[in-house]
C-alpha cells in the first residue's frame, strides 16, 4: 500500500511530485465501465465506456495497524463513489464526474488528497481529464 518512490505520473511538475512522495496512496487503476455521459445528442440515452484511474492519498499521520481493514480507507469506498454517482443518471462532462468522485471521496476525513483521471474509449481518439483535489479544496 506504500510507495516511498513517489506516486506521481512520470510527467507531473517537481511541487506535485514532493507533496506525494512519501505518502501512502490506494488506488483503482484502469478500470471500464459503461457510463451514460456526455453532452452531445448521440451520447444520451446511450452508454459508453469510460476508463477511470483514482489515486487517493491517505492523511499523512494514518496507518494500518493490526492488519484491521477498519483502520484505514478501503479501495471498495472509491468503487463505491463511482458506483453512487453513476447510477444517479446520466452525466454530460467527465469533469463532473471527476469532481463528484473527487468531491465524495475526499469526505472521509483520512484522505488528504485525491486523483481522479476519467478517459472516454468510444466516439473517436481516446480523451478525457485528470484533477487532483486535496482537502482544502474540497472545503466550501
Amino acid at each position: 500500500m506504500s510507495n516511498r518512490q513517489g506516486v506521481s505520473s512520470p510527467g507531473a511538475p517537481a511541487t506535485e511530485k514532493a507533496r506525494d512522495i512519501g505518502r501512502d496512496c490506494i488506488f483503482v487503476k484502469d478500470w471500464v465501465i459503461d457510463c451514460n455521459i456526455g453532452v452531445y445528442a448521440e451520447e444520451k440515452g446511450v452508454t459508453q465506456k469510460v476508463r477511470l484511474t483514482v489515486d487517493a492519498y491517505l492523511a499523512p499521520e494514518l496507518r494500518a495497524s493490526g492488519d484491521d481493514m477498519d483502520t484505514v480507507p478501503s479501495y471498495t469506498d472509491i468503487i463505491d463513489a463511482v458506483n453512487e454517482r453513476t447510477a444517479e443518471g446520466h452525466i454530460n462532462l467527465i469533469e463532473t464526474l471527476a469532481e463528484d468522485v473527487a468531491a465524495r471521496v475526499l469526505g472521509d476525513a483520512r484522505i488528504a488528497a485525491i486523483r481522479v483521471r476519467i478517459e472516454k474509449l468510444e466516439r473517436g481518439p481516446v480523451r478525457g481529464v485528470e484533477i487532483y483535489r486535496t482537502r482544502a479544496d474540497a472545503v466550501r
